[in-house]
């Protein structure tokens, strides 16, 4: 999962070149330090330390930090744009499994410990609450994403379908954010910061194709 990434960052994607060793432990730490919410939340959960509710806590700071990670993702190709970093990308395909892991996390407990398997509830909550709605639908954005994150499923499919498949990243952000600030109501500083940080993204992709279409050569 990763949104259209730029041609200098695609490159390796559909032809992976030889891992360099300065960015082996990339991989790695990305996982560790996107792995370590889960563990902090889970260890206060079976420890009572989530005050009187812990199951709404826990929902919602899964679904916040699913949050954090799409955008975190999102992040990867515009920070190699501005600043040419080459290491961005390379944490790109591990932030998007994760984001989609945690998501998958968040529904389930919504399910599992908030409903308890009631079925026809959830059901009802995902028909006529449109917070619900919405969020469900993120998470319904990012399964194909995920699922089609790895070297093989890009030649399978060909780049250039992969590429506008993994456009639905930036869809799959709104619909989380709108999920956000329907299941806030009143005070939306928080959800209409992260709203910000993805338009900023959205605007250093905008303008990066803008440039690439007007240079000379291009088709």
């Amino acid at each position: 999962m990763s949104g259209a990434p730029d041609r200098g960052a695609t490159a390796g994607l559909a032809a992976p070149a030889p891992k360099s060793k300065p960015y082996r432990w990339l991989k790695p730490l990305a996982l560790a330090a996107g792995l370590t919410p889960l563990a902090v939340i889970t260890t206060r959960f079976f420890l009572g330390a989530l005050g009187a509710n812990p199951i709404v806590l826990a929902l919602n700071q899964m679904g916040l930090w699913t949050l954090i990670l799409l955008l975190a993702c999102l992040t990867c190709t515009p920070l190699k744009i501005l600043f040419d970093w080459n290491w961005p990308p390379r944490i790109r395909r591990v932030l998007g499994l994760l984001t989609f892991f945690y998501g998958f996390v968040h529904f389930g407990i919504y399910v599992g410990l908030d409903q308890g398997l009631a079925w026809d509830e959830i059901w009802k909550d995902l028909v006529k609450r449109k917070f619900m709605t919405v969020g469900f639908l993120a998470l319904v954005l990012m399964a194909p994403l995920a699922i089609t994150s790895t070297n093989k499923m890009i030649k399978r499919m060909g780049f250039r379908r992969w590429k506008r498949l993994h456009r639905l990243t930036y869809v799959a952000a709104a619909a989380a954010i709108v999920h956000f600030v329907w299941r806030v109501k009143a005070d939306l500083r928080e959800p209409l910061i992260y709203a910000g940080v993805l338009l900023a993204l959205l605007l250093v992709r905008v303008g990066a194709f803008l440039r690439e279409r007007a240079a000379p050569g291009s088709s």
